[in-house]
């Protein structure tokens, strides 16, 4: 483990254009859980939700059919306003700070990494930090659908007002997309962590990436070629391993 933070450190100090590419399992450390896994989201089972699948709770259909449901669910489920950030994020934080990160590519939804700090995000499923109305478009604050009394909250204009998040048999957002791409393809470095690349089209991302060094931090192995001289998999807590890199760098994470 020693040894592989040791390069880990030295990969950092020689790259300039890193990019990070994140999954669940980066956010899972400051309590939010994942989808998949025994604990996960779609594991929890509840009377009130039981009869619907949970990939329809949050698809586009859900929210237009049984939108009471959605809303229930929502409210329930995705609420991460009073979540703080762990190590992962602070370092990824200070590492854009220092010039060394060009962005970071996430799958989550929380807004974490920007409470840590982070500017250059692209949330490409997404964020529950902005809600908007469906039909004439007009933003409203993060607490808004929890705080409203109204079982489907609603517009002044009547149309429904919903989460920024990629739902379900809804396109990913064109403009995160499209700046996840264009940092990966400039990048000299990649860290893919707490992912297991399993959800598309978000996984195939990767493949833009032609730089010279790939790192992967991830409690399980991932299926990837690797090159043992230039690039490192770590198969531990991601916010452990940062930690450690942090001590290594000089880097204090707040």
């Amino acid at each position: 483990m020693q040894e592989k933070i040791r390069r880990l450190a030295e990969l950092i100090q020689t790259h300039n254009r890193i990019v990070f590419f994140g999954g669940a399992g980066v956010s899972t450390e400051s309590g939010v859980p994942d989808f998949r896994s025994k604990d996960g989201l779609y594991n929890q089972h509840d009377v009130r939700f039981d009869r619907y699948s949970p990939e329809y709770l949050l698809s586009h259909s859900c929210l237009v059919k049984h939108p009471e449901v959605f809303f229930e669910f929502y409210r329930q489920k995705m609420d991460a306003r009073h979540v703080k950030p762990n190590p992962a994020h602070l370092f990824l934080a200070k590492l854009e700070e220092q010039g060394k990160l060009t962005g970071v590519v996430t799958q989550n939804i929380d807004g974490l990494h920007q409470k840590a700090g982070s500017k250059k995000v692209y949330e490409i499923h997404g964020t529950t930090t902005r809600n908007y109305c469906s039909k004439c478009g007009k933003a409203y604050p993060e607490d808004y659908i929890y705080d409203s009394e109204e079982a489907v909250p609603r517009c002044s204009c009547g149309g429904v007002i919903r989460c920024d998040v990629t739902l379900y048999e809804e396109s990913l957002p064109d403009r995160a997309v499209n700046g996840a791409l264009a940092a990966l393809s400039s990048a000299d470095m990649l860290i893919i962590g707490g992912t297991s690349l399993s959800v598309y089209p978000a996984a195939s991302f990767i493949r833009y990436f032609n730089g010279d060094s790939l790192v992967v931090i991830n409690r399980d192995r991932l299926n990837l070629k690797l090159n043992p001289e230039k690039d490192l998999e770590i198969n531990e807590p991601i916010g452990q391993v940062f930690t450690e890199t942090a001590a290594a760098l000089g880097i204090e994470l707040e």
